[in-house]
């Protein structure tokens, strides 16, 4: 779905949504002082919708994550469309009015069948090493990356929502406050990280280490320049035999190309 431009209107919460939220973040800080209990999991969680991505890239991250972590977990697909999934995956269903990236701010409500410690991660990504430590890093703090334009703008301190670690509960507030008028919430913002980035102001994520998550194009690779195509379909200009850092674990790849039109070797090799 094309984003819609943001809008001057003023966002504003309703007296309602403003009481639970407050209510939600108070009970955030009291699970801070808390330890992951016995009878919650692990979780690594994607998100399908439409046909941008087909069944294969959810396949793909899947085995991925199951060759990158010891850790026992469950992996949970939310979709409207669980057609050759593998029977190994766990699908939870969409409501049928999300389309696009607004979809991601289900993923933190209290509707989903979960307890425990949740890690969204995008499809258009490749696993270099091992994640355990995505779940057990600080691990009673919510959890993101910096955005991308951090190669531009060192300080930049906006969210990128490629991969996001949560414990349930703790942000159900995001998806409450989208769903009391989710057309104001889209008029007002870009897109799902700028409103995340807002919504959770006066509760911040903790932001992973840069050098865990990288950008392939703009952080590992040396070039950055496309060649010619669609948007969606292009390819980089040149094929580059490069490999992430040792600290590097998820290389995420924004815009384009996606991990199937990319020929560098590392990818094709990692990616499946």
């Amino acid at each position: 779905m094309e984003p819609t431009a943001p809008s001057t209107k003023q966002w504003t919460e309703t007296k309602a949504v403003r009481k639970a939220r407050k209510a939600q973040l108070k009970a955030s800080k009291t699970l801070q002082q808390t330890t992951k209990s016995s009878d919650s999991k692990y979780y690594v969680l994607c998100l399908k919708h439409g046909t941008k991505y087909t069944a294969d890239y959810v396949n793909r991250l899947h085995n991925m994550v199951k060759r990158n972590c010891t850790l026992d977990f469950e992996f949970v697909c939310l979709t409207e469309n669980p057609n050759d999934l593998n029977k190994d995956i766990t699908v939870l269903p969409l409501p049928e009015r999300l389309t696009g990236w607004w979809c991601k701010p289900y993923m933190f409500s209290n509707d989903l069948p979960l307890n425990g410690t949740v890690l969204y991660i995008d499809l258009d990504v490749v696993i270099s090493n091992n994640i355990d430590k995505l779940f057990l890093w600080n691990p009673t703090k919510w959890c993101t990356i910096r955005d991308f334009t951090r190669v531009m703008r060192p300080e930049w301190p906006k969210y990128n929502s490629s991969v996001v670690r949560f414990n349930t509960g703790q942000l159900s507030f995001v998806w409450d406050n989208y769903a009391a008028d989710p057309d104001v919430v889209q008029r007002k913002f870009y897109g799902d990280q700028d409103y995340l980035y807002e919504v959770a102001k006066d509760y911040p994520a903790t932001t992973y280490p840069d050098e865990w998550i990288m950008s392939w194009k703009w952080e590992i690779r040396k070039s950055k320049e496309l060649g010619r195509g669609t948007k969606g379909t292009r390819k980089l200009a040149e094929i580059e035999n490069v490999v992430p850092s040792d600290e590097c674990c998820i290389a995420v790849f924004h815009g384009d190309p996606n991990p199937h039109n990319c020929e560098d070797p590392w990818v094709k090799e990692n990616w499946k």
